[in-house]
């Protein structure tokens, strides 16, 4: 998962996030900061020198999303909005409908005009994104049954703030302070909003608030001491703003699990034609459900005999499950998972930049570091880079899940297996070289406002998937037929994601229904599976990450084909369009609608 959500609170740690899936469009609907899923958008930065009515409306559209929600300006780069927090009031979502309404009229004036090539293809893809935002508010009223976002985006509020050093620490600490005063009208507009959640969604919310007031305890206000430099009465600011926050924080915890949990008892699934329409106006998918869903089974099958096949090849006398198991057994222990990852992730720039893969337009490396307490909503790993617009900073953070305190031996260990080496490999494709980390490196590069700031999942997690088996295919992790078994195990992963994402959300089905898929055609560890399957309950369209591989390895023969190029060549051209839906980088690609 990529979180910027790139990916996302709300998502951050999704495998990837992110960007940050997905739990994406909540964080512009609810507001929640950096998984994913969807970037936003840019005010104070002109789409154009030359203004047009429609580049016009491009500056309002993303000024008004900035204005709705400031912690997203920080994230893409645009620190005018560093000390202003996102308002989840009922009220703020009523303006937003409204205003949403008048950019689709809007829009459909602008369009009376003959559009460029370029620009009509960024009009459908803003037009998708309203579309999007109006089902989540209106229709599925997203900010009434899911508690995570007004859990994540208190600390993911902060940590935009004190992780990238893109201004002086003493500047960055007021705007710590100053959003910190605002947090707690987020517990309260929580409080007044949420309306018989799914349970699923209220046990991840506690997990995301008890780490989050630990949070602020301590990693922030450690950072705060340093920042402070020696300024007395701006620590004294912090100390009572921050105070404030972790009681609030600790009081909406507990109101979470001694209220809200027990009344939880609302159905996450949205059903099969608000499905469809998420899949449209997001990826610019439209298909049959059935057809849909018979590209996944067919998907998955396929995968599921190769893994086999790779299985008996290393070792016949065993089932391919246990095959699995082996590999698993090999894993670094909880205090050296995020070090060990530190030590592999170069293999992967390496074999990118010896067999020429794909350019890579940057020296700077991505930190590997622990998903912060706030962003831990059930996934493993995440990228977080700086936004398109970011002037200053460079960090980009690779974040890997730790173990949680509260958990048992079984379910520690069961964590642990997932990072054995081989699938460690295939996570630094996914997440770093050349999947979501590279992808992002090319962002301040992407040719319109429109498409630095607006990413499909079918694009970002369909890219970083890809490069999972592209690499393999190249040579990664040469004769060794573990990397392929691995290889294969993330494919069966994301497949049964697929199929799990539309039973669940049009079937009927539990998310112990899809815990048992995940363990039986995906070989997920138990504690693993439930984690995978409960993230469908509330990302139903996780299935973008094998829709997206499939469309990109048509788009990469196509394009190979009608230009007698090679890989690299279709690799630049991809990651250099921007994470639009596949269906326009086809049309980019080719300059034919």
């Amino acid at each position: 998962m990529f979180a910027r959500r790139s990916t996302t609170v709300l998502a951050p740690a999704i495998r990837c996030t992110d960007l940050r899936a997905k739990l994406g469009r909540m964080k512009r609907l609810l507001c929640a900061a950096s998984i994913l899923f969807l970037i936003s958008g840019c005010a104070g930065v002109r789409s154009a020198t030359t203004l047009t009515p429609f580049s016009t409306f491009v500056d309002d559209y993303f000024t008004a999303r900035f204005e709705f929600s400031p912690t997203s300006g920080t994230d893409v780069g645009l620190h005018q909005y560093d000390n202003k927090l996102d308002d989840l009031s009922r009220a703020a979502l009523d303006r937003r409908t409204a205003e949403l309404r008048g950019f689709l009229s809007r829009l459909d004036t602008v369009r009376q005009q003959e559009l460029s090539f370029d620009d009509a293809i960024d009009a459908e893809v803003i037009e998708g994104q309203i579309r999007a935002d109006l089902l989540d508010i209106e229709t599925l009223r997203l900010y009434e049954n899911n508690p995570m976002p007004y859990a994540g985006l208190p600390g993911s509020s902060i940590g935009a703030l004190i992780k990238r050093d893109f201004a002086p620490a003493p500047d960055r600490l007021r705007s710590v302070i100053a959003r910190l005063r605002l947090i707690p009208r987020i517990y309260d507009a929580a409080r007044t909003n949420l309306n018989n959640p799914p349970k699923e969604f209220t046990d991840l919310a506690v997990r995301i608030s008890r780490g989050s007031a630990g949070y602020f305890e301590g990693l922030v206000a450690k950072w705060a001491e340093e920042a402070a430099g020696g300024d007395a009465a701006l620590l004294d600011q912090f100390r009572v703003a921050n105070r404030q926050v972790i009681d609030s924080t600790r009081s909406f915890s507990q109101w979470l699990e001694g209220d809200l949990l027990p009344r939880s008892k609302g159905s996450y699934a949205i059903g099969k034609a608000n499905f469809l329409l998420k899949l449209k106006y997001e990826e610019a998918v439209e298909m049959p459900l059935e057809e849909l869903l018979a590209v996944g089974e067919v998907q998955l099958r396929k995968d599921y005999e190769a893994f086999v096949a790779i299985a008996r090849q290393i070792d016949a006398t065993k089932s391919a499950a246990e095959v699995m198991d082996n590999l698993s057994k090999v894993h670094p222990t909880a205090e050296d998972l995020i070090p060990s990852a530190r030590r592999t992730v170069e293999d992967a720039r390496s074999f990118v930049v010896q067999q020429d893969i794909v350019t890579v337009p940057s020296e700077v490396r991505a930190r590997v570091e622990e998903t912060p307490p706030y962003a831990r909503s059930g996934g493993f790993a995440s990228m977080d880079t700086p936004g398109p617009y970011e002037s200053k900073a460079t960090e980009a953070f690779y974040y890997v899940t730790p173990v949680e305190q509260d958990w048992d031996e079984k379910h520690v260990e069961e964590h642990l297996r997932l990072f054995n080496p081989f699938v460690v490999a295939m996570i630094n494709v996914h997440e770093a070289y050349p999947g979501h980390y590279l992808q992002f490196l090319y962002a301040p590069r992407f040719p319109t406002k429109t498409r630095k700031l607006i990413f499909s999942g079918t694009n970002a997690e369909g890219w970083a998937h890809y490069a999972e088996q592209m690499m393999v295919d190249e040579g990664f992790g040469g004769a060794d037929l573990r990397y392929r078994l691995a290889q294969l195990q993330e494919a069966l992963l994301r497949d049964v994601r697929y199929v799990v994402g539309i039973k669940l959300h049009t079937e009927g089905w539990s998310v112990e229904q899809g815990a048992q898929l995940f363990r039986e055609k995906a070989f997920q560890e138990p504690a693993n599976a439930y984690e995978e399957a409960r993230r469908g309950a509330y990302n139903p369209t996780y299935l973008y990450y094998t829709l997206g591989k499939i469309q990109i390895f048509e788009l990469r023969d196509e394009f190979m084909k009608r230009n007698n190029a090679s890989k690299k060549a279709f690799h630049d051209a991809f990651v250099s369009q921007g994470g639009l839906p596949i269906k326009f980088v086809r049309q980019i690609l080719f300059r034919r609608n």
